[in-house]
């Protein structure tokens, strides 16, 4: 999938959100986004402010939308070594995600619930049970709240469904310890998930290139 506007691998309602919002895609968001339809493993490294978060979230939010991706279970997971970036990137997809379902609905085309919650070590017992017995479609967590959902039966059943994971800040970890612990659970999610698609952020290259 090259050349063209990146924008036609999207539902029309998506397109006319996008431009109508966004304008143009960033260089960014058009080398990433054939990569990710076609369903590659991408990494995606760009400065901070090129729309990296939404080029690596745009095309599952059309399959949750357009139903492509049944609801109900965890379908995409973003995992930052950061709990305030995750608790950012929740606000910052919740905007979108009501004025799409508002297009998708002016349309006349009915689209499901996908609701997006984050799961930390500061996520209250009580809401950790909700999301077990009720998974959002969207989970946002951290790596060592990841290693541990891994270990119980609820987290493992709520991730068998995964399709798509999306590691963000992948520079910060990738020489420490965290990012041993980042791969090891990436590398059980896939043997629980199956080949679920994966899409790492960095806002450098150096630390990978090295």
């Amino acid at each position: 999938m090259s050349g063209g506007d990146p924008l036609r691998l999207f539902h029309p309602v998506m397109r006319g959100w996008f431009a109508e919002r966004l304008g143009e895609p960033t260089e960014a968001q058009a080398l990433a986004w054939p990569a990710i339809a076609a369903g590659e493993h991408v990494l995606l490294a760009a400065p901070t402010g090129s729309g990296k978060t939404l080029a690596a979230f745009l095309f599952a939010l059309d399959r949750l939308l357009t139903g492509a991706w049944p609801g109900e279970a965890i379908r995409v997971l973003y995992v930052s070594p950061l709990r305030a970036l995750g608790t950012d990137v929740r606000r910052n997809l919740l905007r979108p995600l009501a004025e799409l379902g508002e297009r998708f609905e002016a349309a006349g085309i009915a689209t499901p619930a996908v609701r997006v919650l984050t799961r930390s070590g500061d996520t209250p017992t009580e809401e950790r049970r909700r999301m077990t017995r009720r998974p959002p479609e969207i989970l946002i967590t951290t790596p060592e709240s990841l290693n541990i959902l891994l270990t119980s039966e609820g987290g493992r059943a709520g991730l068998s469904g995964v399709r798509c994971v999306i590691l963000d800040e992948v520079h910060a970890v990738v020489e420490s310890k965290r990012g041993v612990h980042l791969i090891t659970a990436v590398e059980r999610l896939v043997r629980l998930a199956g080949e679920v698609q994966r899409v790492a952020l960095s806002a450098t290259v150096r630390p990978l290139a090295e």
